[in-house]
């Protein structure tokens, strides 16, 4: 009897610990998307809601990279409640003011809290108040110098954007939060601006409707250049967020259809096919390396970036010196950022029940 007690035990400590491992891999990206109903009403997660409303600026918007999840100390607090006044580093960049919005929205449905609305449509009217007049994102709202004020489609921030404004105007019940009338006109209007913003810098190659730059000048509505090794180009990456987004709009104009039309023609074009990318030992202890190997039966891949004038695919490093094969730059650049993408077969899959829609 006391081997089996010690047995039991065991196993409960065993069990313990691999939950307890695995809440530390929970990020806040993964908290907000989670679709456990039951779990919003638990007072955890309305710990987790006044963490979120303590780090909303009065502007409306968050800060980027912050794990709302995490405890903060009574000194954290009073620094974060002066704070609320700055609008400074509130930005849409990786998925930031989105993701907290979705947050409030799953927890008011679970517990109907006004505070959580009012958090929602503050964050709301700050996505309407960031864009730019020609229907564009900054990265950051207010603006913050340098690339950050670019167009800026990099990590699916502006289509982030557009797909909670496509919500509120289409009056759907995937935000819980209710929004007057008089918000929903001005969304409308504001995600139009925004497709229309897209449609216009859907980049033309020798005549021909292509993809989009990771960013765009937000005056010429050109490419534009963003870190040293994000140069002027075309990407898979960002490109088929766009397009999921265009054929995601009920009864699209000519002018969507035929930026579809294009951008599919273009992956087409520039899949890449008989390559893998693999992760191999370097002899140096647990540290391993990014390569390019032969592979006749994998999936298509796209390039990161691609030239402009001829959609040949490019890396580069820090310096900024662009290379055309992956082996060709440092170690760092190489294994630290995702130069090859797969996300374009999305929109190829969804491509053909798209078409037969328009019929």
């Amino acid at each position: 009897m006391k081997k089996i007690t010690t047995f039991l035990i065991l196993i409960l400590i065993a069990i313990s610990f691999a939950s307890s491992a695995q809440d530390k891999k929970m990020t806040w990206k993964k908290i907000t998307e989670s679709e456990d109903e039951s779990w919003f009403a638990t007072d955890e997660a309305k710990n987790y809601a006044e963490n979120v409303l303590l780090y909303q600026r009065e502007i409306g918007g968050w800060p980027k990279n912050i794990e709302m999840q995490e405890k903060i100390t009574a000194s954290e607090r009073q620094n974060l409640i002066k704070l609320k006044s700055d609008p400074k580093g509130c930005t849409i960049d990786n998925g930031a003011t989105c993701q907290e919005m979705l947050f409030l929205s799953k927890i008011y449905k679970a517990s109907p809290d006004e505070k959580y609305k009012i958090g929602f449509l503050k964050g709301l009217m700050y996505l309407i108040t960031a864009q730019y007049q020609n229907g564009g994102w900054p990265q950051y709202y207010p603006l913050k110098e340098g690339y950050y004020t670019h167009i800026t489609y990099n990590d699916n921030a502006m289509v982030n954007v557009l797909k909670i404004l496509n919500e509120v105007k289409n009056k759907s019940d995937y935000y819980s939060i209710p929004v007057s009338d008089e918000i929903i006109k001005i969304a409308e209007t504001s995600f139009n601006k925004g497709i229309d913003c897209i449609i216009k810098t859907q980049y033309k190659q020798n005549g021909k409707l292509t993809g989009w730059c990771a960013q765009h000048d937000k005056e010429t509505l050109q490419p534009a250049k963003a870190r040293a090794y994000e140069l002027p180009s075309l990407s898979g990456k960002e490109s088929s967020k766009i397009v999921l987004l265009l054929m995601s709009i009920e009864k699209p104009s000519k002018e969507i259809i035929d930026a579809v039309e294009g951008a599919v023609a273009w992956f087409e074009a520039t899949k890449i096919t008989g390559i893998k990318i693999e992760s191999v030992a370097t002899g140096k202890g647990d540290k391993k390396d990014r390569v390019v190997v032969e592979s006749p039966d994998a999936e298509p891949l796209w390039a990161r970036f691609m030239e402009l004038k001829d959609n040949k695919p490019f890396f580069c490093d820090r310096d900024g010196v662009k290379k055309y094969a992956l082996f060709e730059i440092g170690y760092e650049r190489r294994n630290g950022y995702a130069w090859y993408t797969n996300e374009p077969k999305e929109v190829l899959k969804k491509y053909i029940k798209w078409k037969k829609s328009l019929e």
